[in-house]
């Protein structure tokens, strides 16, 4: 089954909302001036959620081809939860899809993997594609148990999600210590846990549906390194953090360094 890659700009905390306007135009226009082909490299963009409603405007009113989602999203409904922000809201805004399990989650918001499991098929049942994302942090990797440590994540994130839900889904598998560092894992190092991964899932869901999930690499993805990552037969795309936030530099990774 092919799958079409996916490159998704994680903005974390940056950029209010004029500077959120800003940039889906400029990246629009550097994807218009190099014809991108969106059939071929999906786009997306992952806001703050006080940008999503002006990312959404923009994207619409100039009917463009990016898509968009969000960072994170509570595990409940609605109700006396100050700071929380429900499924029902970003499907109203148009998201498409959700980050769940991102490990700055999960190390300053103590975020179990019950949690991102939770979140997970909140989305799902929202109709919403959840991101889920997995990695292992640098004293794990030093031990040899890197890939052990990403597959039991995995089988904890994908808990009772059934076969037609789970095809539905991305996983992004970020090495912990290549986040913001500078440091890239190898495209050996990406490829060993992102296959690992797959095969997880075909042990879980059996191998065509896993041959249908994208798996992401996550980690100083830049248009330098992009192009060896995504040589790697089960890297599928990339969620990119600080170089999305630059629209000419996001754009060609989207085109893969060219």
């Amino acid at each position: 089954m092919a799958r079409i890659p996916l490159m998704a700009g994680n903005w974390k905390m940056n950029l209010d909302h004029l500077e959120a306007i800003q940039l889906v135009n400029q990246l629009n226009l550097d994807l218009q001036d190099h014809r991108h082909d969106f059939s071929k490299v999906e786009v997306a963009v992952i806001p703050p959620f006080t940008d999503i409603r002006s990312v959404q405007t923009t994207i619409d009113g100039d009917d463009m081809k990016i898509k968009y989602g969000a960072q994170d999203v509570s595990t409940h409904d609605n109700g006396a939860y100050t700071g929380e922000v429900s499924t029902a809201m970003l499907t109203k805004l148009g998201c498409t899809y959700v980050v769940v399990g991102h490990s700055e989650r999960r190390e300053y918001h103590q975020e179990s993997d019950a949690v991102v499991n939770e979140k997970a098929r909140k989305v799902l049942a929202a109709g919403m594609v959840p991101i889920i994302c997995c990695g292992e942090a640098l004293e794990v990797r030093k031990a040899g148990k890197h890939v052990e440590h990403v597959l039991a994540q995995i089988a904890a994130a994908f808990d009772a999600i059934p076969t037609p839900d789970a095809a539905k889904c991305v996983v992004a598998y970020e090495p912990i210590w290549a986040i913001g560092t500078g440091e890239t894992a190898t495209p050996e190092n990406a490829e060993e846990v992102c296959g690992a991964i797959r095969a997880k899932l075909a042990e879980l869901y059996g191998q065509e549906t896993a041959d249908g999930i994208r798996v992401l690499y996550g980690g100083s993805v830049k248009s330098a390194n992009v192009a060896e990552l995504m040589a790697q037969p089960n890297v599928d795309g990339g969620l990119v953090g600080g170089a999305s936030l630059k629209a000419e530099e996001f754009g060609k990774i989207c085109r893969l360094g060219e």
